[in-house]
């Protein structure tokens, strides 16, 4: 492919395995939340500069842990520093990001571990730098103002805020989204045959969580065993999570199952429409 879009980045974690791959030459990378955006920015960018700063943090963590993260914290929340937010998510629980009904980084420090050690965080910044510096564009606008200027040969990937778990606001997510606008916007890619694939649904044991995207847009449904639900594990229930992956008109003919396969995952291709 010529450029992989990522309306909802996050990690960017496809770009980064994509570019790794030799898949795609170039890279746009969107975030609404537009501190993770800069800091992704700074990743690729300023990759020396960044080290730097989370060595500095981490370093001052010894004198008083807790305190010193809930100080971090609460700059963080008042400044939006991107480098403060690297050393947030690096500390805090389960490295899960939480945000409170203000908007505001509430998540609680992992008091078991002091974050991951500088010379580790400094050569995951500079492979992913290396990966990604030059052939990519960072930026924190609306997903919609994304779609609509991509390019006819650009494929792209949408891991929008999971509609059966969250709806349109979650302590997970920055910002949610609305499901009929959604797929208005993905029948506007369809009547410009653009390629994408989303990721928005799926289920566990026999619980679907979300609402299925409509047969109209005449999508094929890849259904991925991501394995065992280590939450239903702990309550003693053994359940497959079972992720959905939708590919627009225009991509199932490029790709076959084993493309999508890795590791141990199951992947199953159906034609969904779906009522």
């Amino acid at each position: 492919m010529q450029r992989l879009v990522e309306p909802f980045c996050g990690s960017a974690a496809v770009s980064i395995a994509a570019a790794a791959r030799g898949r795609a030459g170039e890279f746009w990378l969107n975030d609404f939340n537009k501190p993770l955006a800069e800091l992704l920015a700074a990743i690729i960018n300023g990759p020396k500069e960044l080290s730097t700063s989370y060595e500095k943090l981490w370093r001052d963590n010894h004198k008083d842990a807790l305190e010193h993260y809930y100080q971090v914290r609460e700059s963080f929340n008042r400044n939006h520093d991107a480098r403060l937010l690297l050393y947030l998510l690096a500390r805090c629980v389960k490295g899960a990001v939480r945000y409170n009904g203000e908007g505001l980084f509430n998540q609680s420090p992992d008091k078991r571990r002091l974050g991951t050690r500088p010379e580790t965080m400094k050569g995951n910044i500079a492979a992913i730098s290396t990966l990604l510096h030059g052939k990519t564009i960072v930026t924190s606008l609306s997903y919609e103002d994304v779609l609509a200027n991509t390019r006819p040969d650009d494929v792209i990937y949408m891991d929008p805020p999971y509609q059966g778990v969250c709806g349109e606001r979650d302590s997970r997510y920055f910002a949610g989204i609305n499901f009929d606008d959604f797929v208005t916007e993905l029948e506007s890619l369809n009547d410009k045959s653009i390629r994408y694939l989303v990721s928005y649904d799926g289920r566990l044991g026999n619980r679907i969580y979300g609402k299925p995207l409509p047969a109209a847009l005449n999508l094929t449904l890849v259904e991925i065993e991501a394995g065992r639900s280590s939450q239903a594990t702990l309550l003693g229930r053994s359940e497959i999570t079972v992720e959905s992956l939708y590919l627009s008109p225009a991509l199932p003919d490029e790709i076959n199952a084993a493309d999508l396969a890795h590791g141990n995952m199951r992947v199953f291709f159906r034609k969904r429409p779906i009522a």
